[in-house]
């Protein structure tokens, strides 16, 4: 099999092109920039340049490829979000899946699978309510673009391709992504909970997520929407201990939500960390995934030990 991994310098296409790689997968990556890119992967990947928002991938990029990975989409949370940042967050992602599946629609020979990254913000504030893969989506400016994401991406099937799209939780990694921006204050004996700590947190370790992805490409059983979160769902209030335990720190400062609101915006607070979405990965375990860190504790173990 080959696979081209769009998004292939970014904290979850790295450790999947790494991967693939280490297992003699032929590898094509799409790269912003190949000079930079060539610093982070593996050698055995082949790179081609493209700016996600300035036209179409390299038609090259897709010759012998059987499966195609989109990651593409900059940080969430890098930011505050401005009108021009709300457009930067859309077009990496929903423009640049238009352009893939343009390239795609192009070819004489197409390539088999199309496993395209989503997020679990598609079912907005959800508060105590189970959310499986059947449940509609919520409101908000994460729920709509993850919708209009996801629609990008379904454009794939109309070509004959198996579509599967991963709702990702928050990644965790200890080389990047939402764990290592907190481990510092952590590490401090200064983290704590964030607003009520009420809310659910959806998760997944690095190397179930990678594992996931390859599980998609390799299955036909996997089509439309799984949700890429750990079985055991916590809150914010589990998460901020159990990262006290395993840091042997104490956890009890707050963040509370107006001073949240202040510093980053009300949307971007009120979406990003003070929404609650209890997130089960139904699907996902249905079509024969074994999550190998389905437990939190165990996963921040591994991370952190």
């Amino acid at each position: 099999m080959k696979v081209l991994v769009a998004g292939a310098t970014g904290l979850i296409g790295t450790e999947l092109v790494r991967s693939l790689v280490a297992d003699g997968v032929g590898v094509h990556a799409l790269v912003r920039d190949t000079v930079r890119g060539a610093t982070q992967l593996p050698a055995g990947a082949t790179l081609f340049a493209w700016d996600a928002v300035a036209g179409p991938p390299p038609s090259m990029a897709f010759d012998g490829v059987d499966g195609v990975v989109n990651l593409m989409g900059e940080s969430i949370g890098d930011r505050r979000w401005t009108e021009a940042r709300r457009k930067q967050l859309r077009d990496s992602r929903v423009v640049s899946t238009r352009a893939l599946v343009g390239e795609m629609r192009a070819r004489a020979v197409k390539p088999r699978v199309l496993v395209a990254a989503s997020a679990v913000g598609y079912y907005g504030d959800r508060g105590d309510e189970i959310l499986t893969e059947a449940s509609a989506p919520g409101a908000g400016f994460l729920a709509e673009l993850a919708r209009d994401w996801e629609s990008e991406s379904l454009r794939a099937g109309e070509l004959g391709l198996r579509v599967a799209i991963l709702r990702n939780g928050a990644v965790l990694a200890r080389q990047g992504g939402f764990l290592r921006k907190i481990l510092p204050v952590f590490r401090l004996g200064a983290g704590g909970r964030v607003g009520p700590g009420t809310q659910w947190f959806p998760w997944i370790h690095i190397q179930d997520e990678v594992a996931l992805i390859r599980h998609a490409l390799t299955t036909d059983a996997v089509a439309g929407a799984v949700n890429a979160v750990a079985p055991e769902p916590v809150t914010n209030r589990e998460l901020t201990a159990a990262l006290g335990e395993v840091l042997s720190r104490p956890t009890v400062l707050a963040a509370p939500a107006f001073a949240l609101r202040v510093a980053l915006g009300g949307d971007m607070a009120d979406e990003l960390l003070l929404s609650s979405a209890r997130v089960m990965p139904v699907r996902t375990l249905e079509q024969g995934f074994k999550f190998k860190f389905p437990l939190l504790r165990a996963a921040l173990k591994n991370l952190l030990d």
